[in-house]
């Protein structure tokens, strides 16, 4: 099959990727909470003496931030990258998930700014909302006793309110490229003329997104002395192309890292029949209860179903994707950040980049159909040396998918042992619940077709309500309150 065959081609990426995985633990993410962040050297247990980071010529300033944040010494894509960048190289840098990638690029940023500083000084792209997000988040934690202004340029929020703080000239912008594109079509008086850094974060998945032709735009309007980073987990023909255009004799830095953390991520594969899964789910979640889950989906309304299937059992889930607005896409983040809901359900908008330290366990509920995006998948948990868990659902249907991803990860994974009668005993009860979703799925659907024949678009985000918090009392009352309510009480048991 042609799939395979280029998969073969691509070993190298194979093998980043592969280490990617056995390499989720030094994260340095930034997190509200900083413990999360013992990422670097302390992180990693190679022989080299760590390195602290006034000796890699930071500041004071920034040295006193790293501490404040609790990050004990730099990663190893920080000691690489960092030096190079203070020397005013343009880097290139190659390092998996959770390697510390944000900070590599943001240190040297701040400490350029303190030199010589000036609005509008550095652009970050980043393929996902969310991700922006959390740069910027970073970026403030670091840059606060500075006083570093941010702006989030992104899609799904309003443009004239982003445009108002574009006129208050940040110091650094940090972008998806598609609304980047959109300000500087239509924004007056807005440009990137004196911007001293561009930054491209994840650009192989930036690329993957086709955002090609609003990256040829910025980099036409960006001046030509600047200084460019580029980080990807794979070095991709796109990326290389990307490379060539955009950079000026980078100095290419790659992080290839041993198999520290294997033991600590403990990746399994479950094969079910596929009419059964969602009764291996729920008994799966029953057998971990207590743990926090991120469950991946493969598609936006199998997240919006599957959340409304677990609440009608009285579990508290959320679901994230792409189609909900940006606002309720920070509130579901939010709530499983804040660890108000103990199920984030999701499809890959949230499996690159984001750093939530509490995950417990992933599931991929549905199978990636690229085996790269199965690392990032499972690299949400086990974070900076934590232990975490990956569970991979497997139907019948599934099989040659699930192949290249052992054939990716080099070894074949363990079955996660489920008791098949214990699990056909949720099978009426699950039956119920899907039937209840059902039902409110197709409200939601209705709602939003009368909306869109009656008001235009003004009602979306009532819809977007609806998916995310309605719960179980309004679907009980609608239901009749008898069944629902009796069935939550029996599930909690």
């Amino acid at each position: 099959m042609s799939s395979s065959e280029s998969e073969a081609e691509n070993l190298s990426d194979m093998e980043q990727e592969d280490r990617a995985n056995a390499y989720t633990e030094s994260d340095d993410e930034v997190s509200k909470n900083g413990d999360d962040d013992d990422s670097g050297a302390g992180a990693e247990e190679d022989s080299e003496k760590t390195v602290s980071w006034e000796e890699m010529g930071l500041i004071d300033t920034l040295c006193e931030a790293c501490k404040a944040l609790k990050w004990k010494a730099p990663s190893k894509i920080q000691r690489e990258a960092i030096p190079l960048a203070l020397q005013g190289k343009d880097v290139i840098g190659l390092a998996e998930t959770g390697s510390g990638k944000t900070g590599a690029f943001a240190l040297p940023i701040l400490q350029a700014l303190l030199e010589n500083p000036q609005r509008y000084f550095a652009v970050i792209l980043t393929p996902t909302r969310e991700l922006a997000y959390q740069i910027s988040e970073q970026f403030e934690a670091l840059g606060a006793s500075i006083g570093v202004k941010c702006c989030v340029i992104v899609g799904g929020m309003d443009m004239v309110s982003q445009a108002l703080q574009l006129a208050r000239k940040p110091h650094i912008i940090i972008a998806t490229p598609g609304r980047l594109v959109d300000h500087l079509e239509n924004t007056k008086g807005f440009n990137l003329k004196a911007v001293k850094y561009l930054v491209m974060d994840e650009a192989d998945r930036i690329l993957n997104l086709d955002f090609e032709v609003e990256l040829d735009k910025i980099l036409k309007v960006l001046p030509r002395e600047r200084r460019t980073f580029l980080f990807s987990a794979t070095m991709t023909k796109k990326v290389k192309k990307l490379e060539r255009a955009s950079l000026k004799d980078p100095v290419k830095v790659e992080v290839s890292s041993k198999y520290q953390t294997v033991e600590k991520l403990l990746q399994y594969y479950v094969f079910i029949p596929a009419k059964f899964k969602d009764v291996y789910l729920v008994h799966i979640l029953n057998e971990l209860a207590g743990n926090s889950f991120m469950i991946f989906c493969s598609t936006c309304n199998n997240t919006v179903r599957t959340a409304l299937m677990l609440r009608a059992l009285g579990l508290a889930a959320v679901p994230l994707h792409g189609q909900m607005s940006q606002n309720k896409r920070l509130a579901s983040l939010n709530k499983f950040k804040g660890k108000d809901r103990q199920i984030l359900i999701s499809t890959d908008v949230a499996s690159r980049g984001l750093d939530i330290p509490h995950v417990d366990v992933v599931l991929n509920f549905d199978i990636p159909t690229h085996s790269k995006d199965y690392i990032h998948r499972v690299g949400r948990t086990a974070r900076a040396g934590r232990a975490g868990k990956a569970v991979t659902f497997v139907t019948q249907y599934d099989v040659e998918l699930y192949q290249r991803i052992e054939h990716l990860l080099g070894k074949k994974l363990p079955e996660f042992k489920c008791e098949e009668d214990e699990v056909m005993a949720l099978q009426e009860r699950v039956g119920e619940a899907q039937r209840t979703a059902r039902l409110e799925l197709k409200d939601i659907e209705e709602r939003k077709g009368m909306k869109r024949k009656g008001r235009g678009k003004g009602g979306d985000s009532d819809d977007d309500d609806t998916e995310q918090f309605n719960g179980a009392r309004k679907r009980i009352k609608k239901n009749g309150a008898g069944g629902g309510g009796k069935g939550k009480g029996k599930f909690k048991k």
